[in-house]
């Protein structure tokens, strides 16, 4: 059997036991790195990354450290101590500075999947709703339901944010897409966005029968640099 640790591009794997192990599992794929990759940082061996992942139990407050320390992130976060939190509560870092990001950088960090949230404007007044959305073709495209709040962008100029805060750095990135948003009837254009929608089944789940689709007329994006390693 060939050991799948060596692969850099491997998922979580097998399904982990334990909100710890499924927050270490996610946040080493977020990182593109292998199970061989967190051991060499933290001083282990893949198979006990792999039983970290994969099994519950404790760990000494040092390991802990040194994991954290090597995804790039704290024991809070690993440990699920944050998760009711805003992100953002740190302090900010040494020597931020706030850098303009290009179209191509903005494309690349919105990737073609994630959750991004929505600006609506109806006779309530503005909203903003978290979605999960799917991107191509230069546009953003999510599924909701009829009569529901997000499904009041079809028709109108919508701003759709997507960002990433990392607490333990303080560090971040946002990009801002502006366009015309419209409610995707068309049988082939519907079916091509159920095709490359594998990954966004919406998280509220419910019965989601309409796609909005934003095609994008302007975007910008800003990221914070630090000076702190």
């Amino acid at each position: 059997m060939a050991d799948r640790s060596k692969s850099g591009a491997e998922g979580p794997g097998a399904p982990a036991t334990g909100d710890f192990g499924r927050r270490v599992a996610a946040r080493r794929a977020y990182l593109g790195l292998s199970r061989r990759d967190v051991a060499l940082r933290t001083a282990s061996a893949p198979g006990y990354i792999e039983y970290v992942e994969t099994h519950p139990g404790s760990h000494g407050m040092g390991f802990m450290l040194r994991l954290a320390h090597a995804l790039e992130t704290t024991v809070d976060e690993l440990t699920g101590g944050t998760v009711d939190l805003p992100p953002g509560v740190g302090r900010a870092a040494g020597h931020p500075q706030l850098v303009e990001l290009s179209q191509k950088e903005c494309w690349m960090l919105v990737g073609d999947h994630g959750i991004g949230r929505v600006v609506v404007s109806n006779q309530r007044g503005p909203a903003v709703y978290p979605v999960n959305y799917v991107c191509a073709e230069n546009q953003i495209a999510y599924r909701t339901s009829q009569g529901s709040g997000p499904a009041d962008a079809a028709g109108k100029e919508t701003a759709f944010e997507v960002d990433h805060i990392d607490d333990a750095f303080s560090r971040g990135w946002s990009v801002l897409i502006v366009g015309e948003a419209r409610a995707v009837v068309e049988a082939q254009a519907i079916e091509r966005l159920e095709q490359g929608s594998g990954s966004v089944t919406p998280w509220a789940g419910g019965e989601k029968d309409l796609w909005i689709a934003l095609t994008a007329n302007r975007v910008t994006g800003r990221r914070i640099v630090t000076g702190e390693p």
